[in-house]
């Protein structure tokens, strides 16, 4: 069931004029999901308590069938409304706000096998959606932050994401990097992702066919850290051909995922 808000006043609306303020959003333990795709996968996830959903006329008439069973409030009010609401000109007239959940305890991920990607430093919202978009993509069965690793849950990481950091679990995971002998302990891999031309090539790492590997990826330009780089058993690198640039983080990591997954 929805209502119609006409009245710029309206109770109701008062979180949303918080919707560009990140910290404001973190101290009530909130995000915010932009987008009909987006806000769809949030509702279809059903692990997140949905705080409020605001639409247009136009995207309640084509989300018609996903919020009719929708147990938050869905407000209604058009465009020109919303835009003196949040300040902007949102992305296809659709936001919802939903609250964060409790964080994970990295002792429930040490059984885990597969794939697991960690950020360390990554503080771009956009790399970080991307990663996360692809880790997705790729088989990874979840995904590690240091606490300086841009907030998955930041509006624009989940847009970019397609909603993968609604969808792929993910921990912080403290005290970085000392965490990670946590996993090691547990008979993981630690694989790390770098540039140097000392490091394996990345085939033949994965040549070795381990069971469970934690991949190691850092900011683009200045890389992992040299005391999270000692804790790796292998440093990997991407061969290229001379005089080329490095690769972006993204796409440097969805080459190693993909070559991970056919091991």
């Amino acid at each position: 069931m929805s209502d119609r808000i006409e009245d710029l006043e309206d109770p109701r609306l008062a979180p949303y004029v918080h919707v560009g303020d990140a910290a404001w959003l973190r101290d009530r333990d909130l995000f915010v999901a932009e987008g009909r795709l987006v806000v769809e996968r949030l509702l279809d996830a059903g692990v997140f308590d949905v705080h409020s959903i605001l639409v247009t006329p136009a995207a309640e008439r084509a989300l018609d069938a996903r919020l009719s069973s929708a147990s938050a409030p869905v407000l209604v009010c058009d465009q020109p409304l919303l835009n003196g609401i949040t300040g902007f000109n949102f992305h296809r007239g659709c936001l919802a706000l939903a609250r964060r959940p409790a964080p994970v305890r990295l002792d429930a991920w040490l059984e885990r096998d597969g794939i697991l990607l960690a950020l360390e430093g990554v503080g771009n919202p956009d790399n970080v959606g991307g990663l996360f978009r692809t880790a997705r993509a790729l088989g990874s069965t979840g995904i590690l932050i240091d606490p300086t690793t841009a907030d998955p849950l930041y509006r624009k990481s989940i847009r970019t994401s397609m909603a993968a950091t609604l969808q792929l679990p993910w921990a912080v995971a403290t005290p970085w990097p000392d965490a990670l002998a946590c996993f090691k302990q547990s008979g993981y891999r630690i694989v790390a992702l770098t540039p140097s031309a000392d490091a394996l090539p990345l085939a033949t790492v994965t040549a070795r066919k381990h069971r469970r590997v934690i991949l190691l990826v850092g900011a683009e330009g200045p890389g992992l850290r040299p005391e999270t780089l000692t804790l790796a058993d292998d440093l990997v690198r991407i061969p290229m051909v001379a005089g080329a640039d490095s690769l972006n983080v993204t796409v440097a990591t969805g080459i190693a995922l993909n070559a991970f997954g056919e091991q």
